[in-house]
C-alpha cells in the first residue's frame, strides 16, 4: 500500500512538473519568441498592415471597406468601389452568402448589381467584370481586378476634376501582379488606390 502511494505520488509530481514546463514553454516562451520575430522582421504585417494618411490610421490594406456618400448606403462617385460584401466588410463577420450559382436569390442579386454597376460607371453591362457583382469568399476582400478598376477610371476622374490619363496611371501604379509570379490574379488594393486619388486631387486644385 505504501509502495503504491509512493509510486502514485512520484507520477503525480512528474506530471505536475511536466505541466509547469510545458505551460512556460508553450504559453510564455513560444508566444514571446513568435511575437519578437514578428515585430522584428514583419512589423507591418504583425500589426495588421495598417494604412495611414495625413498622419492618421484610415484602415488596413488587408480588409476592404465601403466607399459611400456620407450618411448613405450609396456609392460615392469620387472613389473606386470594391467588391460587394454581404457582411458590410465587417472583419468579425467574414464569409460568403453560401448561395449556389443556380439559387434564384443570387441570380437576382447579380443581375441587379450588374445593372447598377454599369449605370454608375457609364459602361455597357458586357464590360462589367464578375468581381464587380460578386462577393469574395471572405466578404472583406480589399482588392479588385484591374478590369474593374479600369471601368471606374472615367467616373473617378470626372468626379475629382482629374484627367483620365492621370487616374489610369494611378491604377497602373497600384496594380500588383500574381503572387510569386504564378499564384492568383493581378489585383488592385482599393484603399491604397483611393488614397492616391485623394492625394492627386488635392495637389491639382
Amino acid at each position: 500500500m505504501n509502495t503504491s502511494l509512493a509510486t502514485t505520488g512520484r507520477m503525480a509530481w512528474a506530471a505536475l512538473r511536466m505541466l509547469l514546463v510545458l505551460t512556460v514553454v508553450t504559453g510564455v516562451l513560444y508566444p514571446l519568441a513568435v511575437t519578437g520575430v514578428g515585430q522584428a522582421l514583419f512589423r507591418d504585417q504583425a500589426n495588421g498592415s495598417v494604412v495611414k494618411a495625413d498622419g492618421r490610421e484610415v484602415g488596413s490594406k488587408l480588409i476592404g471597406q465601403s466607399w459611400y456618400l456620407p450618411g448613405t448606403d450609396q456609392p460615392d462617385p469620387k472613389w473606386f468601389q470594391g467588391r460587394p460584401s454581404n457582411s458590410g466588410y465587417d472583419p468579425l463577420s467574414t464569409g460568403s452568402g453560401q448561395l449556389g450559382a443556380s439559387d434564384p436569390t443570387l441570380v437576382e442579386d447579380v443581375r441587379a448589381a450588374l445593372k447598377q454597376v454599369a449605370a454608375f460607371n457609364g459602361v455597357p453591362e458586357s464590360e462589367v467584370p464578375k468581381d464587380a457583382v460578386t462577393g469574395s469568399a471572405s466578404a472583406i476582400d480589399p482588392h479588385i481586378s484591374p478590369q474593374y478598376a479600369d471601368i471606374q477610371v472615367k467616373r473617378v476622374a470626372e468626379a475629382n476634376n482629374l484627367s483620365v490619363a492621370q487616374v489610369r496611371k494611378l491604377v497602373d501604379d497600384h496594380t500588383d501582379g500574381r503572387t510569386l509570379g504564378f499564384m492568383g490574379e493581378p489585383h488592385v488594393n482599393v484603399l491604397e488606390l483611393n488614397i492616391a486619388v485623394r492625394g492627386l486631387a488635392a495637389t491639382s486644385r
